[in-house]
């Protein structure tokens, strides 16, 4: 067999197709669209390379049109858990073994699958159970996921190249092992390239994966999963189980060969996962690798210098794009008296333009909240706020769940700072408004950073340096993404690494190589060519 140090094509961002009236693009996505609307689909859980049906199931519907069915996925039982983690163990041997092109041939491979013959599938797909527009379906469930698998690549290959400095008599090296075990990947609804690149990336890294989709993206978890089996990936490296997650959760942190999580989603159902691994890390044969993305407060901070305009912009789309269902949508704004009024103007009158309705019709910007449970949550939100003589709804604060679970986009004027939607996560479309005194900016800053647990992302404005750079200092352990001047929203693979600390995770990364260090054990391989024969040194004499 030829050897060689191989070289992987160097990774580019996925370019965002147009989908214009008129472009290929938007005929061969509606037309798939709309096929999938009309076919009953079935989901069956994954394991050890077999479709399995226990005939417990739930249905699937989209949320702007909640009364059709798009079909069912079955639920696991504990034992179908127990049985995906012994085949996957099973599994572990051969796939830690194969040589790393391998690997990185076949998740390569499935970049192509999705940036070519699953484009139109998965952006589909994602529209309909997600009820993204095709423009967040496409910089998502196309392009964030290509990109993913494209730069986790380059950079495990970058990984492998870290060697340490040898000596003429001794040769140093570092093997970047696979952890000893498996890992469980939990994903979240509101993005399908995190639901393929939670699995996959641990899994290009040579371990094995117990994935559980969340219940209410099933639907384009089944298309990611379609395209790893496409791509190569062989049975049992990657499991997929739909079902109680309270059981799910508890079969998989009572194998003693448990190695790692790998989590998006709320951050009391993580804090609580970690708390469970504490109390089993008797149990277990090494000690599990925690990694977790979870909640967030996003603000932006508007300086009386900023460009009212700008400002306006990063609000209506960083607040509502996706109808807010994003971890980094911003949804509590600090902005300086002095120009509020003017982004008020302009924030309400870009409101007043959003369309609303089905993401098949593409002149709509927003869309559905994912479920009746988010729906319920906001509209009560919403209603306290109504009745609060205190607060002002300046635009939006209707909805109706008739059809679908629209809200419409809302925007809340506070005199309490700490008003509970200033302090609330609520994801979904509501954007909380402070409108502070000009000469209080290095006050505002500090409350800023004081108002909320989380920390992910937030957004700065000025045209004054100095008040950027007190920003900058104040705001250090406010987000793990910051941006200045610029929504706190979009964060492109290989260009701004993803996650935050405090309450809104670990922040390890994704989107870069800190997130692959997690999913590796190395071994350091110290080999001296001419072995001492002699105990004794100079200095006995």
């Amino acid at each position: 067999m030829g050897n060689g140090f191989f070289e992987v094509p160097i990774a580019v961002n996925e370019p965002i197709k147009s989908y214009a009236p008129g472009s290929p693009e938007r005929k061969e996505v509606l037309d798939t669209y709309k096929k999938m609307y009309d076919t009953k689909v079935e989901v069956p859980l994954f394991i050890n390379g077999k479709e399995l049906k226990t005939k417990d199931t739930s249905t699937m519907s989209p949320p702007h049109d909640h009364k059709h069915i798009l079909g069912t996925y079955h639920k696991a039982t504990k034992k179908n858990i127990e049985e995906a983690i012994s085949t996957s163990l099973e599994a572990r041997k051969k796939w830690a073994a194969m040589p790393w092109q391998q690997r990185a041939a076949i998740f390569l491979r499935a970049a192509e699958l999705i940036a070519g013959p699953y484009r139109a599938k998965i952006n589909a797909a994602t529209m309909l159970a997600q009820s993204k527009n095709i423009y967040q379906a496409e910089i998502d469930a196309a392009c964030e996921l290509i990109d993913f698998l494209r730069y986790n690549v380059q950079y495990m290959t970058e990984i492998y190249a870290e060697q340490p400095e040898s000596t003429s008599s001794a040769w140093n090296r570092i093997e970047y092992r696979p952890l000893e075990g498996f890992i469980y990947a939990i994903t979240p609804f509101n993005f399908t390239a995190i639901a393929g690149n939670l699995p996959s990336s641990a899994a290009l890294m040579g371990n094995v994966v117990l994935w559980k989709p969340s219940d209410s993206q099933v639907y384009s978890a089944k298309v990611i999963l379609d395209v790893f089996r496409e791509a190569g990936v062989p049975a049992g490296v990657i499991n997929m189980v739909m079902g109680d997650p309270v059981m799910i959760t508890e079969t998989v942190l009572a194998s003693p060969d448990f190695s790692g999580i790998h989590f998006t989603g709320s951050t009391h159902v993580f804090k609580d996962i970690w708390k469970n691994i504490g109390v089993n890390i008797h149990n277990y044969k090494t000690y599990p690798r925690i990694v977790g993305e979870t909640g967030g407060k996003d603000f932006i901070v508007a300086h009386k210098t900023s460009n009212p305009k700008q400002v306006a912009t990063a609000m209506s789309r960083g607040a509502f794009e996706f109808q807010g269902q994003k971890c980094s949508a911003a949804s509590r704004c600090y902005i300086s008296e002095s120009i509020w009024k003017d982004v008020k103007n302009d924030l309400v009158a870009d409101i007043s333009s959003f369309k609303m309705g089905s993401p098949e019709d593409m002149s709509n910007f927003i869309t559905a909240v994912i479920h009746e449970g988010s729906f319920d949550k906001l509209a009560k939100y919403i209603d306290a706020a109504k009745k609060d003589k205190n607060v002002e709804i300046i635009a939006g604060g209707n909805y109706d769940k008739s059809k679908g679970y629209f809200i419409e986009p809302t925007v809340i004027v506070v005199k309490d700072p700490k008003y509970t939607t200033m302090c609330t996560e609520l994801f979904g479309p509501v954007l909380t408004v402070y409108v502070f005194e000009d000469k209080k900016w290095e006050e505002t800053l500090h409350l800023v950073d004081e108002t909320s647990e989380y920390a992910l992302t937030g957004a700065v404005f000025s045209e004054d340096r100095y008040a950027l750079e007190e920003a900058v200092k104040i705001l250090e352990n406010a987000a793990g993404n910051f941006y200045i001047n610029d929504k706190p929203t979009g964060a492109v693979v290989g260009q701004q690494p993803f996650g935050g600390a405090r309450a809104s995770g670990t922040n390890d990364k994704a989107g870069s190589k800190l997130n692959l260090y997690r999913w590796i054990s190395p071994r350091m391989v110290k080999e001296t060519f001419v072995s001492p024969t002699d105990y004794r040194y100079p200095f006995l004499g």
